[in-house]
């Protein structure tokens, strides 16, 4: 039953002591609100982080790195081994339980070598990639038009997907680029779909300067017919990355004869791994926010449970006539666990605002990409910032709430 005199006693002792009530209610405000703003920030540098790896986090790219170190079933050291598409198709005959994807990819002029692309008098360089039907997802593009299909891929037909960063140079602001040819060392192809990066940040600049083409095209038109530059794997659900990476490079060594030893042979990059540590990394950015936080708040909450031993004391002959009255331990335990509560509650509710609107702040004015980008905190993490808030206002009140059920009528009397 709502006692409406309780409220106006507790409002009425709290306005007596303003500073000091404000002073400690500013002790349980500054941990929520530094547990939201670390919590949001570290979101944020998790959202822009994670971003940075598209849409596909559990692939694994792997390349021919070196050549044979040691000499293996009668075959001498010094090999290079030259990855071929059908190494793409033993590894799905092989292991077709377990991968999702399987595809060997190529550039034109190798990693990160940028080609001569011209359009009428217009002109600029841009990296060429080959790429498989219904793999846009893969390289995490949104794309205008359509991306490569399969029949495009059977007839090696000369299609190109630009990127955004392509269209600006090469068209017009004003112009459509779908229909239009473009040429690539001096063969025309025609532009079917342009696309935006889902990555964010440099990443996103550098894939929107790509030109992607059917893989099987750029072999047969650009001399690479006997080889593959990279090989992707995706596992399926349930399997983890680096565990089809061990066993793709074995299957590899034994197919190629590579000693088992040899392990230098077969360079790979495995992002569900990396994509783990940054993970665990962000996990631990979590828990010390936390504990950071929370340290601060039951600090605030150890000022709110001084000051309500100081208003014990103060108070003391109160409560002994309280008691010689009538009252009750439990109204009198009451009474000051509410003041304790109105204290880390209200207080605490006002950092957890201050502390959303600074983050939405944050976010409406720095701009949602590269490593930091929309800082936030979920539901959940409000609810369990209110459950704290409650707890500490609970723990504030223990010990005087129990000093003051035992006050003794007689001897509080006598108290000057």
């Amino acid at each position: 039953m709502f006692d409406l005199e309780k409220w106006q006693e507790i409002i009425a002792t709290l306005k007596q002591h303003k500073l000091r009530t404000g002073l400690t209610a500013f002790g349980v405000f500054w941990g929520i609100f530094m547990l939201v703003l670390l919590l949001g920030a570290g979101r944020g540098l998790e959202n822009g982080m994670t971003a940075n790896f598209g849409q596909v986090t559990n692939s694994v790219f792997l390349w021919s790195a070196r050549p044979t170190q040691i000499p293996y079933a009668g075959l001498p050291k010094g090999r290079r081994i030259t990855l071929k598409p059908a190494d793409a198709e033993l590894i799905r005959a092989r292991m077709d339980d377990k991968v999702d994807i399987v595809a060997g990819f190529n550039r034109l002029g190798g990693w990160g070598n940028e080609q001569y692309i011209a359009r009428g008098d217009t002109s600029g360089t841009f990296t060429v990639r080959g790429s498989h039907p219904g793999m846009a997802y893969l390289h995490s593009l949104d794309v205008t038009g359509r991306f490569i299909n399969e029949r495009d891929h059977r007839e090696k037909r000369k299609i190109a997907i630009i990127g955004r960063g392509v269209q600006q140079v090469l068209f017009a602001p004003w112009e459509e680029p779908i229909g239009k040819n473009i040429s690539i060392h001096g063969i025309n192809f025609l532009v079917v779909g342009t696309f935006t990066s889902l990555s964010t940040g440099d990443n996103a600049v550098n894939e929107e300067e790509a030109i992607f083409i059917p893989n099987r095209t750029l072999r047969y038109a650009f001399n690479q017919v006997g080889w593959v530059g990279n090989l992707t794997i995706v596992p399926k659900p349930g399997y983890h990355a680096s565990d089809v990476e061990e066993e793709v490079k074995a299957l590899l060594r034994d197919y190629h004869r590579v000693h088992p030893d040899d392990q230098a042979v077969f360079g790979s990059w495995n992002m569900q791994a990396f994509y783990d540590r940054i993970q665990s990394l962000f996990t631990g950015i979590q828990a010390f926010s936390w504990l950071v936080a929370i340290g601060t708040i039951l600090a605030g909450a150890i000022g709110v449970g001084n000051i309500m031993l100081i208003v014990v004391k103060e108070r003391t002959r109160e409560i002994g006539l309280r008691k010689a009255l009538g009252a009750t331990p439990m109204s009198i335990v009451s009474m000051i666990v509410l003041e304790a509560l109105v204290i880390t509650a209200f207080s605490g509710y006002l950092g957890l605002v201050a502390g959303v609107l600074t983050l939405e702040a944050a976010s409406a004015y720095l701009p949602g990409a590269g490593t930091f980008s929309h800082p936030e905190i979920d539901f959940s993490t409000a609810i369990i910032a209110i459950v704290i808030l409650i707890l500490s206002g609970l723990l504030a009140a223990l010990l005087p709430a129990a000093k003051a059920a035992g006050v003794d009528p007689i001897t509080a009397l006598q108290d000057e």
